[in-house]
């Protein structure tokens, strides 16, 4: 039989809200754009293995 109070859903995520709200000063912060670019170069790296090893 269903409650017909509130579940709690929101009181039992707030605690993981919280805690990924919070940046930790000792986190390493790379930049979207440096990743971005990593990612296409790494991707061009694999495309010209790709065409001189096969």
């Amino acid at each position: 039989m269903a409650s017909s109070g509130n579940s709690g859903g929101l009181m039992s995520s707030a605690g993981l809200v919280r805690y990924f709200d919070s940046e930790d000063r000792n986190a390493i912060r790379i930049d979207p754009k440096t990743v971005m670019a990593f990612c296409i170069l790494f991707g061009v790296f694999v495309q010209v293995l790709t065409l001189t090893v096969a």
